[in-house]
């Protein structure tokens, strides 16, 4: 990797800190520079836009959720529905926790893409490889067409995710309540369809 990836990225990290921290009110080239530690300009030397900088923080982002996705076997190659379920629900558990800065920055850019066309054409774009991976894994569950199901699928999970994020603690699903509700979930896109 090179000294400009490597700067890129560690701005596109800091990018994604402030976010959380500040909200999009608060992401500024300077506030990138002072969370990055870098010298005063360095962010507006690798990204000159708003709209560059926030562009970075979403493929950021989509990379880093895509190789936490690949380290867990269930979600990427063959496995039963269960072990579909406990991978998704230790990911959304995962991602409600240790990984919660990414997940607030994430929801700030989601807000945000309505008002901006090239943000939400960035958006759609990382959400394609989310939606991949789900098609895979419905596939993998057995679903008749997986192809079909995956958007709702990707919805109705980031739905989860969002709740377990952001609700008082009594309404947030255990994650004993959280694995049963993914199989519940992934067992409607598996079972036989009657006319």
């Amino acid at each position: 990797m090179t000294q400009t990836t490597l700067r890129r990225q560690r701005l596109a990290d800091a990018a994604i800190h402030t976010l959380a921290r500040s909200g999009m009110r608060g992401l500024t080239h300077r506030a990138v520079d002072q969370t990055a530690e870098v010298p005063v300009g360095s962010c507006s030397y690798y990204f000159r836009t708003r709209q560059e900088l926030l562009r970075a923080a979403v493929e950021r982002l989509a990379e880093l959720d895509i190789a936490e996705i690949d380290e867990r076997p269930a979600l990427t190659g063959p496995a039963s529905a269960v072990q579909i379920a406990e991978a998704v629900a230790g990911l959304i558990e995962h991602w409600t926790t240790d990984g919660r800065e990414r997940m607030l920055a994430r929801y700030e850019l989601a807000l945000e893409a309505p008002r901006r066309p090239e943000l939400r054409a960035a958006l759609h774009t990382a959400g394609s490889r989310h939606r991949a991976v789900a098609e895979n894994m419905l596939a993998t569950a057995g679903a008749p067409d997986p192809a079909a199901h995956a958007n709702a699928f990707v919805a109705l999970l980031d739905g989860l995710l969002f709740t377990q994020l952001t609700a008082a603690a009594p309404h947030r699903l255990t994650p004993e309540q959280l694995r049963r509700t993914l199989l519940a979930l992934i067992h409607t896109y598996t079972a036989p369809q009657h006319p």
